[in-house]
């Protein structure tokens, strides 16, 4: 296989999973990641594994125009063509909105939807003139459907994230691009999760311990969502047996979010 895949948010966790399952299957991986020492250094892990051709790290912040833009140029020039753009970055900070700072909104929006609309531009634009039937996947959140208490930065980022899906799938279905968001149910084992575990022990009154079991319970299959989950979804939007799949947002939750 000669496509390219590019990950925004490789460096690290869900974005690090992702680009090392697209390298299995065949992918030569761009990793991006706004640490770019962390993406040196999936990117080099992939090459060891893979092959010298399977990877290069990039550093650039993706909600710069500048930095996208250049980013952009410079896997061009790299690897002469982008097939798949998966854009998984992503930041979540939890408040009661009486205590939720304006810097904590905007920096939600940047990080999880401005940063997702200016990948999707400079990189869309690259399928276009190659004339690549490319992929451009969001990985977003059941936040992005439904409200999520305390989390009014994130979600309302989320939901915006699926506006844009659909817009950009109108966009470019002339051009064979497909387009869709991934929602993910609660990644309960990945540090963002993890790090919040204070946070919603104190909104929903339990022990940090119990907090766990708590979002366990609330899903069908009783488990909480693997990196591996959303991993086998995306390989299958990325591929060409979706080629009459656009403008989606697909739940990855265990049946807890389903519309």
């Amino acid at each position: 296989m000669n496509q390219v895949a590019v990950v925004i948010g490789g460096g690290q966790t869900l974005g690090e999973y992702l680009c090392r399952g697209l390298a299995a299957a065949g992918y030569r991986v761009v990793v991006v990641d706004i640490h770019g020492v962390n993406a040196v250094r999936v990117a080099e892990d992939i090459r060891r594994e893979f092959g010298e051709d399977r990877a290069r790290g990039f550093g650039a912040d993706a909600t710069r125009e500048p930095d996208v833009q250049t980013l952009a140029q410079r896997v061009d020039e790299a690897f002469g063509r982008v097939d798949v753009l998966v854009y998984s970055a992503g930041i979540a900070k939890a408040a009661f909105i009486s205590d939720f700072t304006l810097d904590d909104f905007e920096r939600s929006l940047r990080i999880n939807l401005v940063g997702y609309f200016l990948c999707a531009r400079e990189f869309s634009r690259l399928m276009i003139r190659d004339a690549i039937p490319g992929r451009i996947i969001q990985i977003n959140s059941k936040s992005g459907k439904v409200g999520s208490k305390h989390n009014a930065g994130y979600s309302a980022a989320k939901f915006g994230g699926v506006g844009l899906t659909q817009s950009l799938a109108l966009d470019l279905a002339q051009y064979g691009i497909t387009v869709h968001s991934l929602m993910p149910g609660n990644l309960l084992q990945s540090p963002m999760f993890r790090s919040l575990l204070p946070q919603y022990a104190a909104k929903l009154g339990i022990p940090p311990e119990k907090v766990e079991q708590y979002y366990i319970d609330k899903v069908p299959l009783r488990r909480g969502c693997e990196y591996q989950d959303v991993l086998d979804v995306l390989l299958f939007y990325a591929s060409a047996k979706a080629a009459y799949c656009t403008g989606q947002s697909i739940n990855v939750t265990g049946g807890q979010v389903m519309f």
